[in-house]
Formats: structure tokens, sequence, C-alpha cells
């Protein structure tokens, strides 16, 4: 929800004020708040998000007064909003590594959004870890604060793997983290993987998978490695220092998690996401059903009625614009139909539900039969009103797409 680069869009106002239609019904509509937490101890050479290794930043921007800002930030989406209540159904964390800060900083985050809008009965309250970040101590503190989901950024459990990664902790650390999590109280654990680092062969991957799945985790995402531009990793790839992931080996690594998580428990729910049933995440799910969200932090991206706008990328220009009293948002776009009809064909598509028949358009309904005699979707109702991926279907998941949106 935090890139390292900002799109294109027309300018935000200095207050942040929103168009009376994304307003209008906003008590109706299920309502969460992204936190990007922005600092790393190391950036990782894959890494394309909005992320800084520095303590102080200048500019007011600090990991020890990060807390005070974000808390600003929140209070200036409730005058936003029209000063309206919205129960907050879900609560996430990001980064940058979260668990950097103090626990009673993410403590006092989650509680300023509860004591501005309110917090679901049910809320899901999530934040992204190291295994090296934290404790039985530090998570204890978190549970007791509120906090009920922990997702572990484990990636590989080969140390070979992780060093071409450049992530710093130990394999063994996962298993305890998960235990020390389960200690403190947490219900929900999720991990994190990555498929596709350069070296890894498929017996590295399912080291990886069968690690994963012996800690007794909630939830998995497996997510295929993508090279970025501007990345550490880019740069090596490009030197021919490190060859370029191979589709058909990704293609292998997908199917073999898949069966391995499936014979476990754990389902798909989202093309990259599995869960035990009950614990799909909640937050997640509202994002690619188009739901309202306000996201705190620099670069951070916020949706709430079809307008989508994003924040100053750096944290000091981000600290500086709330402590001026001024909105932090850089741009928006106002999302015409046709943008959000095309958006609920990507996001709706990629989950285990379906997209609802009727999203299409003409054209892209008449691509529907040859699409299922390929073999790559399927209707999920007896009639036909939903249409979902197979499983060679999310291999290929954007040629699907660009059928169903000529």
């Amino acid at each position: 929800m935090s890139p390292s680069t900002l799109p294109d869009g027309e300018p935000a106002p200095a207050d942040g004020a929103l168009p009376p239609t994304a307003l209008a019904g906003q008590e109706q509509r299920p309502f969460a708040f992204y936190v990007h937490v922005p600092f790393c101890r190391v950036r990782c050479g894959y890494c394309d998000f909005n992320t800084y290794t520095a303590q102080e930043l200048g500019g007011g921007a600090s990991q020890s007064s990060y807390a005070d800002t974000a808390v600003r930030e929140v209070a200036l989406a409730r005058r936003v909003l029209g000063d309206v209540d919205r129960r907050v159904e879900t609560v996430f964390l990001g980064g940058g590594t979260p668990t950097l800060l103090p626990a009673r900083d993410l403590g006092r985050m989650l509680r300023a959004i509860g004591d501005e809008f309110g917090l679901a009965a049910d809320v899901e309250v999530t934040t992204e870890a190291n295994p090296d970040s934290v404790d039985l101590a530090y998570l204890t503190e978190l549970r007791e604060a509120g906090y009920t989901r922990l997702s572990f950024g484990m990636q590989s459990a080969v140390p070979s793997v992780l060093q071409v990664l450049d992530r710093t902790h130990d394999p063994e650390r996962v298993p305890r983290a998960v235990e020390w999590a389960r200690e403190a109280g947490f219900d929900q654990v999720s991990l994190d993987l990555i498929y596709g680092t350069p070296g890894e062969s498929v017996a590295d991957w399912e080291t990886s998978v069968r690690a994963a799945l012996s800690c007794g985790p909630d939830h998995v995402s497996a997510y295929a490695l993508i090279v970025e531009d501007g990345t550490a990793l880019a740069r090596q790839v490009r030197r021919g220092e490190l060859p370029m992931p191979d589709d058909d080996d990704l293609a292998d690594k997908y199917l073999l998690a898949d069966g391995l998580l499936a014979g476990d428990g754990l389902d798909w729910y989202e093309v990259s996401n599995w869960a035990r049933q009950g614990s799909a995440c909640r937050h997640n799910l509202l994002y690619w059903k188009g739901a309202d969200w306000w996201g705190v932090g620099p670069g951070a991206h916020s949706h709430v009625g079809g307008v989508r706008w994003w924040n100053v990328k750096h944290p000091s220009a981000y600290a500086q614009r709330l402590g001026a009293g001024e909105s932090p948002a850089h741009g928006r776009e106002v999302l015409a139909p046709e943008d959000q009809r095309v958006e609920r064909v990507l996001l709706e598509l990629r989950l285990a539900e379906g997209l609802p028949r009727d999203v299409l358009d003409a054209e892209g309904a008449a691509a529907v039969p040859a699409l299922v005699a390929d073999g790559l979707l399927e209707e999920a109702s007896l009639d036909g009103t939903h249409l979902v991926l197979t499983t060679r279907g999310r291999l290929l998941a954007d040629a699907v797409v660009r059928d169903l949106l000529p």
C-alpha cells in the first residue's frame, strides 16, 4: 500500500477535502485503516516499498516521533470524513517494519483510531513483523494493546536464499516467533513467503513451504519474486550477476505450494493467499472488494467512495505537512464508473469466490465460453452467476484478465 513511486493524478487539496459524492452513504460502507511504518533496519535488495533505514530523517521525521505524527493524521481523517462515526472493521500496520517501533507506540496508534472512529466488536488488527524484531514480552504487550493478528516475514527457510534477498533473520527464529505469538495469546498468525529467488531450487522452495507448515500457521501468503526497477536486485540482474526469475520455474513452485498448503488444510481464497477455515485476512479482502480505507503514513494510499489519493512520499515532508495542520495528501484521482468496473474485474477475479458475471461488459462476456473451454475459468454456481479461476487459470490470471477486458 506504500510503493516507492507515486502515480500521476490531480493535485489534492491542502485540507484533504473530498468531493460530496465520495462521502455520500459512507456510513453504509465497510471501513478500514492501513498504517504505513516506513522504517527498516536493513533495506532488502528486492524491496520496492517506501522504506528508510535511518532512525532520524530530519524535518521532524524520526522513529521516536512517528506515532505522534500518525495520530495527527488519524485526527485529520475524522475531520475530512465529516466527523461521522464509522466503525472500523480492520486495521493493518505494514512497512517497513512496524515492530521496530516500541509496542506502546503501536498501541497508541491503534487507540487513536478507536478513539476517533470506534472499533468493531470483532475488529481484526494486524501488524507485519520481522521474526528478529520481536520477543515474547513485545508480543504480549501488543496483544494487550488490542492486536489480534501477526504477519511474519519469513520469506524462506533456506539461508542461501535469504542471503540473496538480503534478509537478516536466522530461519530458526521463525518457529520461535510463532511460539511466542501463541503464548502471547494470538489466535491468528500468518507467514509470508517469496518464491523464485535467483538460485532457489525446487527442493529449496519445498523446504521453505514445509518449514512454514511445521509452525502451524493459520494463513500463508506466497508471492512470486518480482524484479522491480530501481532495486539492488534489478541492478544485479542487469549486470548479469543474477538471472531473471523463470516463468516455468515460478509455475512449478506455485503448484507445489498450492498442493502442500491444501494438504495441510490451508485453502486458497486469493491467488497468492491460503488460509484455514475462518482465517482469511479480512483486511485484504476489503481491498479486493473495493471497500473504503484510510492509509496513514508517507506514501500511503487511501480510497473512499471512488476517490483514491496518496500521501507525500518522504517522512520529512509528511511530518511537516501534518505539523502545519495540512493534509499530507499529494495527489488523487476520481474513479469513473468504468474505472471502478475494470478494477472489480482485476481484483475480484483473483478471489476463490469469483467474479460476478454481471460485472463484465458485452465483449468480456463474449470471451467467457472460450476461457471455460480452455480450462482457465469455471462457473462457480449452478446458475453460473460467478466465474472462478481454475488452478491453471490462476497461473495465467493476467492473460485471463486481458481477455475479459479487451
